[in-house]
């Protein structure tokens, strides 16, 4: 049985897209049955339906609180009955409440080498550090912000010309395999997936 997957996105969906083409070409043994996001107009959700790929969006000022938002996403989620959520360029923090509401384990893919730089503009922080190496994470989510267990991670070295954006790139394209090679683990040892936080 393929693993069920779920992916909460909210930009372009460049990582969807590459867990995708993985599972139609059966390089993993996954079906992804649905996609979340917080923005309607996102690049995620377009190619959820450009590919049949059940979607669902939910605009954070239609809620009441942060948990409110996050029980409707995760009633959603629920109702395709996912074996793994992956967070994969989802900008919103979840909540405790949402945590704890999900209806299986959560992973998140996040751009730098954890526990370094948690949070967003990892990579301007990196250059301004003077890091001679970045790169991307994938983790358990857990109530801590990017402090879940890390499961994999995939490094970049900084070159001396980087600006912010030519290493987000970079790193981003390490991300895909990443991604999908951390989702192959878990497929072929769910165990992965059980906390010890």
């Amino acid at each position: 049985m393929p693993l069920r997957v779920a992916v909460l996105a909210s930009g372009r969906g460049s990582n969807l897209e590459a867990l995708h083409r993985a599972a139609q070409n059966k390089q993993l043994p996954i079906v992804i049955v649905a996609v979340l996001s917080d923005k309607a107009d996102s690049g995620a959700l377009r190619y959820a339906k450009e590919h049949g790929i059940p979607g669902f969006a939910f605009q954070p000022k239609d809620f009441d609180s942060r948990e409110a938002f996050d029980l409707a996403l995760m009633q959603a989620a629920s109702s395709v009955q996912p074996n793994l959520m992956v967070c994969a360029g989802y900008m919103r923090i979840i909540s405790a409440a949402g945590i704890a509401a999900a209806p299986c384990p959560m992973i998140n893919i996040h751009p730098s080498l954890l526990p370094k730089y948690p949070g967003l503009n990892t990579h301007a922080r990196a250059l301004a550090n003077g890091d001679s190496e970045h790169g991307a994470s994938v983790h358990l989510v857990n109530t801590i912000l990017d402090g879940g267990r890390v499961l994999g991670q995939v490094k970049v070295p900084v070159m001396p010309n980087d600006t912010p954006a030519s290493l987000a790139e970079r790193v981003l394209n390490q991300e895909h395999t990443l991604l999908i090679e951390t989702v192959r683990c878990i497929t072929e040892n769910p165990r992965l997936l059980q906390s010890n936080d």
